[in-house]
C-alpha cells in the first residue's frame, strides 16, 4: 500500500453554469414549476414517461399538488403480463444468467387499438389537468407538457434486491439474478431505444434516484449539460459491491464502509451502468451516464469509433479487489462468433488485468491459459464432475499459474481461460459486454445469497481456445510491454492489448507534464501511481480537471489535445497513468 493519503472522490460531479434557475429540488418546488408552465390554461395534458423501475406511486403522490382531474396509466394500452412474458420468452431462455438481447421496440407491446381509444378519450376532456403516466406514456401522447422520469441502472438493481419486480412482471419474489437478466436483455433495451429518440422533446427531466427527494431540470438544461460534458474530461459516479472473493483494499483507498465484510468490485468506468452527477448551483442532479453516449455519440466516441460501435461505449474499466480475499472464478469469455450467434451481441468481452497493487509478502498470481499436452476431454469431464459436487477441480493440473507483481499487464483475449488470484488488486480493462462470463469452476463456493454460483461449462467448452498453452501465453499475453519513447521526466510504453483485441493501452510514467492526443477515439484513463494529477487544456477549452490515485476518468474524442501533469504534493514525484482507446 502507498504511504500518501488517499483522496479518492466517490461523488465526482460536473458543474454547469448559466442554468441554475432551470433546476428544482423536492416535489413542492417541482410542482410549483409545473403549475407555472401550465399557467391559466383551461386544459393541459401532462405526460410523465418513466424508465422501468421509477416508483410510480411516489411520483403520483409527490405531484398530487397539481390537482389533476383525471389520470391515465400507460399500462391501459399494453399487453397483459402473461401475453407480454410469452412475447419475450425467447429472449429470457431457461439459463439462470444468459438470455438473448431483444430486438423489439417498446411500441411493439402497445396495442394500437387501445392507444387510439385512449387518445380519443383524452381529446374529449375539455378542461382541467389530465395526467398520462408510466413506461412509454409518450407513445400515447406528448401532451402539452412532457416530463421524462429517469433512473440509473445501479439504483434499479438495488430496488430489485428490495423486491421490485421487472417491468410488466409479477416476479417480486424472484432472485436478484433473474431480475437482472430480464432487465439486461429486455427491459433496459426496450427503454433505451425508446428514450434516446426523445431527448429533444423533453420539457423536463426528473431525477428519481433518491426516494422522496427528486430533482428536476428543464429539457434545455439537460441537453446543454450533455453537450458541455462531451467537450471536457469527466468522471462517472462509482459504485461498489461485495462478493464471495472480495477483499479489503478498496475500503482504505476509496474510503468505504469498514464494517462491511468486503468489497469485490468497483464500477468506475462503465457508462452503461454508472451515472453522472451534474451540478446546477445548489442542486445536484443524477442522470444515467449512457444518456451522454446516446445523445452525443460522435462527439464523445469519435467518428471511427461511432462508425464501428454505434451509440455504445466500447471500453470498460473496473476494479477487482482480492486483497485479503480469494481467487476469482475460473472463467472464459465467448469468441465473437459465439456471442453473435448465441446472444445477439455484436462484439465480445476481450479484456486485460492491469495489476494495480498486490500483497508484498504473499504469493500473488493469475491463472492464464492451459498447460501443454493436457487432455481436453478429461478436463471438461472433471469440470462437470466438480460442478455436480463429485470432486474438487484441480485447476493447477490444467491451467498455468503465473506469478504477478505490481504494474504487470496480463492480456486476456476472448477464449482464454483465466482468473485473478487472491491478494491482488486488478484494474480490469475490457470491452463492454461484461456479463458474458462463462464460469468453469468456482472453488466450491456459494454466492452471497447462499445459492451455488452459476457454472457454464456447456458454453465454456465451446469457446475455449485449446491451443493457448504455456509458451504461447508467455510469448503473447504476459507483459507485452514495448517502450515507445523516453525523455527526461516522461516515458511512454505500449502495454497491450493483444492483436485480437480492439483496445490499445499506453502507460505513461512521468514527473513533468505529458502531452496527450485523442487519436480519434474516446480515451479512458486511470491514475495507477501517484497521489494527484491534473488534466489541462493547452488552449483553455475546459477548466483544469483534478484526478486522484485509482480514479478512472474519461476524455472525449472531441478533446483532441490535452496535458496531464503532477500537481500539489505530487510535484517532483513519479506518477503513472494507463490509457485505453480504440485502435
Amino acid at each position: 500500500m502507498h504511504t500518501f493519503p488517499y483522496h479518492y472522490d466517490k461523488f465526482p460531479e460536473t458543474k454547469i453554469t448559466g442554468y441554475d434557475s432551470q433546476a428544482f429540488s423536492g416535489y413542492s418546488s417541482i410542482t410549483a414549476e409545473l403549475k407555472r408552465r401550465i399557467g391559466d390554461r383551461k386544459r393541459a395534458v401532462v405526460v410523465l414517461d418513466f424508465y422501468p423501475g421509477v416508483d410510480e406511486k411516489e411520483v403520483l403522490r409527490g405531484l398530487s399538488g397539481l390537482h389533476y382531474q383525471q389520470s391515465f396509466p400507460a399500462d391501459l394500452c399494453i399487453y397483459d403480463t402473461d401475453t407480454y412474458e410469452s412475447m419475450i420468452q425467447d429472449n429470457l431462455t431457461d439459463d439462470r444468467v444468459f438470455g438473448a438481447l431483444t430486438t423489439k421496440k417498446l411500441s411493439d407491446f402497445f396495442i394500437r387499438e387501445k392507444v387510439m381509444k385512449l387518445r380519443s378519450i383524452i381529446d374529449r376532456i375539455e378542461s382541467g389537468i389530465i395526467l398520462v403516466y408510466g413506461v412509454g406514456a409518450s407513445l400515447i401522447t406528448f401532451g402539452d407538457l412532457f416530463i421524462y422520469c429517469d433512473l440509473a441502472r445501479w439504483e434499479i438493481q438495488k430496488r430489485y434486491k428490495k423486491g421490485m419486480p421487472n417491468y410488466n412482471g409479477r416476479n417480486s419474489e424472484d432472485p436478484q439474478l433473474a431480475k437482472f437478466k430480464r432487465g439486461y436483455f429486455v427491459d433496459w433495451r426496450l427503454a433505451d431505444r425508446h428514450k434516446k429518440k426523445l431527448f429533444d422533446r423533453f420539457d423536463y427531466v426528473l431525477d428519481t434516484n433518491e426516494a422522496d427527494h427528486p430533482k428536476m431540470i428543464t429539457g434545455e438544461a439537460f441537453v446543454h449539460a450533455l453537450k458541455v460534458l462531451v467537450h471536457q474530461p469527466f468522471r462517472l459516479v462509482p459504485y461498489f459491491d461485495p462478493g464471495v472473493w472480495g477483499g479489503q483494499w478498496m475500503k482504505e483507498v476509496c474510503g468505504l464502509d469498514r464494517s462491511k465484510p468486503n468489497f469485490a468490485w468497483s464500477f468506475d468506468g462503465v457508462p452503461e451502468e454508472n451515472s453522472l452527477y451534474i451540478r446546477f448551483g445548489k442542486i445536484r442532479v443524477e442522470i444515467p451516464a449512457i444518456d451522454a453516449v446516446f445523445y452525443q455519440p460522435r462527439t464523445l466516441l469519435g467518428e471511427r469509433v461511432h462508425a464501428r460501435f454505434g451509440d455504445e461505449f466500447p471500453i470498460r474499466f473496473d476494479l477487482l479487489d482480492t486483497m485479503g480475499g480469494g481467487n476469482l472464478s475460473l472463467q472464459v469469455h465467448p469468441l465473437t462468433e459465439y456471442i453473435q450467434q448465441t446472444f445477439g451481441m455484436h462484439y465480445t468481452q476481450d479484456e486485460s488485468y492491469y495489476i494495480l497493487d498486490c500483497a508484498e509478502n504473499e504469493e500473488t498470481y493469475v491463472y492464464l491459459g492451459l498447460k501443454d499436452n493436457i487432455d481436453s476431454r478429461k478436463m471438461i469431464r472433471e469440470l462437470k464432475q466438480a460442478s455436480s459436487g463429485e470432486l474438487a477441480f484441480d485447476a493447477e493440473k490444467y491451467v498455468n499459474k503465473i506469478p504477478v507483481k505490481k504494474h504487470d499487464h496480463i492480456l486476456i483475449p476472448a477464449g482464454t481461460i483465466h482468473c485473478s488470484g487472491k491478494n491482488t488488486m486488478v484494474l480490469e480493462i475490457s470491452a463492454t459486454p461484461y456479463i458474458f462470463t462463462f464460469k468453469l469452476w468456482d472453488w466450491g463456493r456459494v454466492g452471497l445469497d447462499g445459492l451455488p454460483r452459476p457454472i457454464h461449462i456447456e458454453h465454456g467448452e465451446q469457446v475455449i481456445c485449446w491451443d493457448r498453452t504455456t509458451k504461447w501465453v508467455s510469448d503473447n499475453l504476459v507483459n507485452r510491454v514495448r517502450e515507445l519513447s523516453s525523455e527526461p521526466g516522461i516515458r511512454e510504453e505500449q502495454t497491450g492489448l493483444h492483436e485480437r483485441e480492439f483496445i490499445e493501452t499506453r502507460r505513461h510514467t512521468f514527473t513533468k507534464p505529458v502531452p496527450h492526443f485523442s487519436n480519434g477515439s474516446v480515451c479512458v484513463f486511470n491514475l495507477v501511481e501517484g497521489e494527484e494529477a491534473e488534466i489541462i487544456s493547452p488552449d483553455d477549452r475546459f477548466e483544469p480537471f483534478p484526478v486522484h490515485y485509482a480514479e478512472t476518468f474519461i476524455v472525449p474524442a472531441s478533446v483532441d489535445k490535452y496535458i496531464i501533469r503532477p500537481i500539489s504534493r505530487s510535484q517532483g514525484q513519479q506518477l503513472m497513468t494507463i490509457k485505453a482507446y480504440v485502435r
